[in-house]
């Protein structure tokens, strides 16, 4: 008998289609077994029946298919499973961050400077408040700090700004400090875990809303548990505070690095991903404490034949450049319990206005001496207070499915990754700042005979009142162990220091009638002032004179600019950049260029580096740049 190949349409995706088939189908095979199309027919009733099974599982099928792809996927919980697995974490809550200022008094004390005897604060009644203090606003939202306060303790990461409070005989009785620091909506909270025998990557969920991420992770034992991206990260960043006794050689630097970044290898870690239920979900790693391939670093004697049934060891693969193997990512809590802190709060709401974080919790506020009088000192206590001088912003009540969709598609591009020289830039330009603070920065390739894959990145910090200086040693070494994390294997990359060129400006203006010369001069160095402010300025940024004459000429009263002239000044000793720069060689064409070597210009001293004079018709001169040295 002759088999009868049938022809077989695979392109129907609906109710129709299917049944217009079906029909197709019997009239083509079944020609003389069935003949009976009516709508009413038995025979219909079960085509249709058949076409409506195709088309409900051809639907589930497209939709399956659809929420496997991030760009198409509707279903929340397939958002967040994808987001995860292309290195993005969702938002379930949005933190507002603010600026908090802490206050207090200190009583004065009698201090003999040579021949004189001087009212200074008593910093014997200084108080350090505790790292996650809280403040809280009348309604009752919660602000976290991050680090602890010192109130003896100012450098450019951490100024103390004091001010006379009282003033009895012409002698001041009471001072009062102020510290900054930056605050987060949220409130620290716990939650506690137990573990028994230890199972293979172990999950807990903190059965709790608005989390916005975890604090800490210690067990009874008081080890901590370090959160990572992901189990097989064994390196995580950790910051020792920058003093004599944690390093003698970098101690000098801690005006500028108050924290030394190290890597650390750790054993004892966990990951987190937020559930589509806005629950939060911990995953440990799955090893054995006291299983050999734990071993941070092997013993030797259990790589080769030192133990008679190691003998297997022998077919493990040891890289020879990271003689660390284990395949457990991460050791699984045993016997122990956790206490898990995280920072719950966030929201629109926590978006409050300027002067309304005025409670302080005073729990963790310890003086930094003992011994002291009771009766002053529970004043100096009574006096500690927090304010919110500007509004707190950024608060939002998380992401959104599509922004969960946007979020991932453009993280995934990234990677976190330093592939481009732009990359380095914002790698080192986002540095946590208690590692110290990258003021400007700039990439270029080096010189033609280095290798494509080095880059030089240059480099300034600023110091205690806000002026650019070099990048001390210590906070080098922060930036230069903070992106080896983010660098590509084949990458070099070269942290050398820019050049600051300090300038000034003198002009000269011819004033319209009937208007005040002192006003108009006035308000032509304010502009200026404002137009050299250094966080305007790039390293390698030209100064173009027409944008300075223009911006004279739009001053209210200002008739003519008639010269413009911008110096160097130069010299340690007159507290300028010791590097000087022949700025009259370096001006074309209205613009005065910068050196073949990364610099920047800066008004050090703008209150008496920009001078201006109004002359009458005819005194002026044309736009012109002096200075002198060598090039750079």
């Amino acid at each position: 008998m002759a088999i009868i190949r049938r022809n077989i349409e695979y392109l129907n995706k609906d109710f129709s289609d299917y049944r217009d088939q079906l029909i197709n189908y019997s009239q083509t095979y079944f020609p003389n077994t069935y003949t009976d199309f009516d709508e009413a027919s038995p025979g219909m009733m079960f085509m249709e029946q058949a076409a409506y099974v195709g088309d409900v599982l051809s639907f589930y099928l497209d939709n399956q298919v659809q929420e496997n792809f991030v760009q198409y996927a509707r279903q929340t919980s397939n958002l967040y499973d994808l987001s995860y697995m292309y290195g993005y974490k969702p938002k379930v809550t949005g933190l507002a961050s603010v600026e908090l200022s802490f206050y207090q008094l200190l009583p004065a004390k009698s201090e003999v400077v040579g021949s004189d005897t001087l009212s200074v604060p008593n910093f014997d009644y200084a108080l350090r408040i505790g790292p996650n203090t809280t403040s809280k606003t009348e309604a009752g939202i919660s602000y976290t700090i991050e680090d602890p306060i010192d109130f003896t303790v100012s450098n450019s990461l951490d100024q103390t700004e004091i001010s006379v409070a009282q003033i009895e005989n012409n002698e001041p009785t009471y001072y009062l400090l102020k510290k900054k620091r930056n605050a987060l909506s949220g409130a620290v909270t716990s939650t506690n875990f137990s573990f028994a025998d230890p199972q293979e990557f172990p999950t807990v969920t903190i059965q709790d809303n608005n989390i916005g991420g975890i604090i800490d992770c210690f067990d009874s034992d008081g080890n901590e548990w370090y959160e990572v991206d992901y189990l097989g990260q064994e390196l995580v960043f950790n910051g020792i505070k920058n003093t004599n006794v944690n390093d003698p050689n970098n101690y000098q630097d801690s005006n500028n690095a108050p924290y030394l970044l190290q890597t650390k290898q750790v054993q004892r870690r966990f990951n987190s991903r937020f559930l589509s239920t806005n629950q939060l979900q911990l995953q440990f790693g799955s090893g054995n404490p006291f299983d050999t391939d734990e071993d941070v670093v092997p013993n030797p004697m259990n790589v080769g034949l030192g133990l008679p049934f190691e003998r297997d060891k022998l077919t493990t693969a040891y890289s020879p450049t990271n003689f660390i193997f284990t395949n457990t990512y991460g050791i699984a809590p045993s016997n122990t319990s956790l206490t898990i802190r995280y920072l719950k709060g966030g929201g629109v709401s926590s978006n409050v206005a300027s002067n309304t974080i005025t409670l302080l919790n005073t729990n963790n506020t310890t003086f930094l001496k003992q011994d002291l009088n009771s009766t002053i000192a529970q004043t100096i206590f009574n006096s500690l207070q927090v304010n919110n001088e500007v509004a707190a912003s950024g608060g939002s009540s998380g992401d959104t499915t599509e922004q969960i969709r946007q979020n991932t598609i453009s993280n995934f591009s990234s990677q976190l990754r330093n592939v481009t020289a732009d990359d380095y830039l914002v790698r080192a330009l986002s540095m946590p700042p208690k590692y110290g603070i990258i003021s400007k920065a700039i990439t270029q390739k080096p010189k033609a005979n280095d290798p494509d894959t080095t880059l030089d990145l240059y480099v300034l910090s600023t110091d205690l009142n806000g002026k650019l200086t070099t990048a001390s040693t210590s906070l080098k070494n922060n930036l230069r162990n903070y992106i080896n994390q983010y660098r590509m294997i084949g990458d070099t990359v070269n942290i050398k220091d820019a050049f600051v060129v300090n300038i000034s400006i003198n002009f000269e203006i011819i004033t319209l009638p009937n208007y005040n010369n002192n006003q108009v001069l006035t308000n032509c160095v304010t502009s200026l002032q404002n137009f050299f402010e250094i966080n305007k300025w790039q390293i390698n940024q030209p100064i173009l004179l027409r944008d300075i004459s223009t911006l004279l000429d739009n001053i209210t009263g200002v008739q003519t600019v008639t010269n413009i002239t911008v110096s160097n000044n130069a010299g340690t000793q007159s507290g300028y950049s010791q590097y000087a720069y022949d700025v009259s060689g370096a001006l074309q064409n209205g613009t005065i260029f910068p050196s073949i070597d990364p610099m920047i210009f800066e008004v050090k001293y703008p209150n008496t580096d920009i001078v201006g004079r109004v002359v009458t018709v005819g005194q002026g001169g044309g736009s012109t740049a002096n200075g002198g040295g060598r090039n750079y």
